[in-house]
């Protein structure tokens, strides 16, 4: 068992739970019943992002699930950048679901838990029927244009040097808010704690890496699957967008476009929006879920 530091289990007061699947030992939260609400979090955070969304969704119809990937916040951390990949990501998620059987399923996703949630969702026999989407980059490429963040990630040495020793980029995550306060003090410790050890840090690197910067990317395959499974998506959907990222910010036209029917909720929040506005997110959620 994992014994968590007092600062971090003040503010996330949720029993571990662990789940074996094939890429690694899953963490997971999973508390109340009702219709299964699954929280995926994006690099280099974990479950403690959605502490203020599953506040929000306690005592309501919900079983709220959410998962910490594989090399990141509970779970296990393989230790070898190459042993990530969008697939084994997916496939985590997928036995999951599978084992905690899980259905009728409205899916949270933020970041990389876009594309991996898309992903598992594809493989998951309808499993999932509402969705919830949020600075993400859902679907696949129309351009292989990366940010500088990504750039960075793909240079030999330097990039290794900063991931790994000195924890890049969660010394730095307030900046890519709204407000910068957001993640700041003890919340910024808790998203550190779990990849304290150098050893523990190949994940932040790998995720970063796995963004395609063109179309023979090793990703682009899984993205294409998720893509194709969004696209075809007829369950209820909304989009709650934080237009102060400047990772994905833009990346809400392009949503927009896809989804035509979807409700949006633009907000002045940055990439972590969960930090700024849970109340938010906990509405989308409830609406999503109630849209039979």
């Amino acid at each position: 068992m994992i014994e968590l530091p007092s600062f971090i289990t003040r503010l996330f007061p949720y029993q571990p739970r662990f789940a074996p699947t094939v890429f690694g030992r899953m963490h997971y939260v999973d508390e109340g019943e009702g219709r299964p609400v699954l929280l995926v979090h994006g690099n280099p955070t974990w479950s403690f992002l959605y502490r203020k969304v599953m506040a929000g969704l306690a005592g309501g119809p919900y079983r709220v699930v959410a998962p910490d990937l594989i090399g990141l916040g509970l779970s296990d951390k393989p230790r070898e950048v190459s042993a990530h990949t969008l697939r084994r990501h997916g496939e985590s998620l997928l036995e999951l679901v599978q084992g905690l059987d899980l259905k009728d399923v409205v899916l949270v996703v933020q970041d990389w838990g876009g594309p991996m949630g898309a992903w598992m969702a594809a493989r998951a026999g309808g499993r999932v029927t509402g969705l919830v989407v949020m600075n993400t980059a859902l679907l696949k490429p129309e351009r292989f244009r990366t940010t500088a963040f990504h750039r960075f990630s793909q240079m030999p040495v330097v990039s290794d040097v900063a991931f790994r020793l000195f924890n890049f980029p969660l010394p730095v995550l307030g900046r890519t808010q709204g407000d910068p306060a957001s993640i700041s003090g003890d919340v910024a410790r808790a998203y550190a704690w779990p990849l304290r050890k150098v050893a523990d840090r190949a994940a932040p690197l790998a995720l970063a890496r796995m963004v395609p910067n063109g179309p023979d990317h090793p990703t682009v395959a899984e993205l294409t699957e998720g893509d194709a499974w969004a696209r075809s998506f007829q369950g209820p959907i909304e989009l709650v967008w934080g237009v102060k990222d400047p990772i994905l910010g833009r990346a809400l036209r392009r949503h927009r476009e896809v989804f035509p029917r979807a409700r949006v909720t633009e907000t002045s929040a940055g990439h972590f929006l969960q930090e700024e506005v849970p109340e938010d997110i906990v509405a989308a959620i409830r609406r999503v879920a109630d849209a039979r």
